[in-house]
């Protein structure tokens, strides 16, 4: 369904008895009959590319249409290229968790925040640890002071099934 919203109706497949033409990078055609299109687009040794099937009378366009797709596949690549990869790092943490162990955890997600990586700290809950659940979250409270001079909080401590998570981004 999708190839065919996509495919473009070009020379001979276009069915339409009149276009309204224009020449890429030149002068306007007015409307005349698919014959008279398709003789000056041969006369040029170009393609008669149907641009808007729907209008009254169908707009054509002669170009080379290998270049145009060329160019457009080209301004994709580009935009692909230039698009920011976001790298989200994970730190898991315990309800139970010793103070050494917590700040061998913060140490490297301070590390991570100032590479410019986003950091999800995450407190599992085992077993009976889910008939308290603010004990994770009160975790996640005092791991947050901890970073938050080189990062900000995008996400405040957040329950999510068994799992507390909170999200920290690097400071502009």
């Amino acid at each position: 369904m999708n190839q065919k919203k996509n495919r473009v109706i070009m020379n001979d497949d276009i069915r339409a008895t009149e276009v309204r033409c224009n020449v890429d990078g030149a002068e306007s055609l007015g409307v005349v009959s698919i014959d008279e299109a398709m003789e000056k687009a041969n006369e040029l040794d170009l393609d008669l590319v149907l641009i808007a099937p729907n209008a009254k009378p169908p707009v054509a366009k002669i170009m080379d249409y290998g270049k145009f797709k060329y160019q457009e596949e080209k301004k994709l690549k580009e935009q692909r290229k230039n698009q920011v990869k976001i790298v989200v790092k994970e730190i898991k943490l315990s309800v139970k968790i010793a103070e050494n162990d917590m700040n061998f955890k913060v140490k490297h997600a301070r590390e991570f925040l100032e590479k410019g990586f986003h950091v999800k700290f995450r407190v599992f809950l085992r077993g009976r640890e889910m008939a308290n659940p603010m004990a994770g979250k009160e975790v996640l409270l005092r791991v947050w002071p901890m970073v938050e001079d080189i990062g900000v909080m995008e996400k405040p401590p957040k329950f999510e099934g068994r799992y507390f998570n909170m999200y920290v981004i690097p400071q502009k």
